[in-house]
């Protein structure tokens, strides 16, 4: 008899290391805005999760992380993937959701759908775990904020185009905010809500 487990893509090859070294790239991306970071973890994951994607929820997603998914991510084998590996209620309602996996950017709700916080739990907002064509071609971004000494350079391929514009928010709403983190493939970049772009250069 075939069992659930042996119809989904199986996770992380090694649970415990995966998850450590996930959860450093992640760490090492938020310290370092616009940084390029690998995550090296082996991973199985249904389409079209990317691995990133995939690793990430492995790593930081539990039973008491509700996740909202977008309409391309939200099928069936995805759904069945998350529940099984990680016990993650997956919710329709976007403004309660600990995390957003969002395989077509070009669609994302407004932000002010999802979960900003609180003044006084600035923490309980959604992170955005957006899946992008390229983080090592595209236009410019210039970024500046805590964790990038002078000016960081971002290059990858957004969607939506206004991302940067719609982030601004962060700016007239912190400490509450939306936090973002890229992937494109095996790769990930992250924009903590306390990220500014102060200049755009074509491709």
């Amino acid at each position: 008899m075939t069992t659930i487990a042996e119809l989904l893509p199986a996770g992380f090859a090694d649970k415990v290391m995966s998850a450590q070294s996930t959860f450093r790239s992640v760490m090492d991306a938020m310290a370092g805005p616009g940084s390029v970071q690998r995550v090296a973890a082996a991973v199985g994951a249904p389409r079209p999760m990317m691995p990133g994607t995939a690793a990430i929820a492995l790593t930081l997603f539990d039973h008491d992380t509700p996740i909202w998914l977008d309409a391309e991510m939200s099928t069936p084998e995805v759904v069945r993937w998350l529940k099984f590996h990680s016990g993650a209620p997956v919710i329709p309602d976007p403004s309660i959701s600990s995390f957003a996996l969002i395989a077509n950017a070009t669609a994302i709700p407004d932000l002010s759908r999802f979960a900003l916080g609180s003044n006084e739990f600035p923490d309980r907002s959604t992170t955005l775990i957006m899946q992008v064509e390229s983080l090592r071609r595209g236009a410019s971004y210039q970024l500046r904020g805590p964790g990038i000494e002078g000016a960081a350079s971002l290059q990858a391929v957004l969607e939506p185009k206004d991302l940067f514009v719609r982030l601004a928010v962060n700016e007239t709403i912190f400490p509450r905010g939306i936090d973002v983190v890229l992937v494109s493939g095996e790769e990930i970049a992250a924009i903590p809500r306390t990220t500014r772009l102060v200049g755009q250069g074509g491709r």
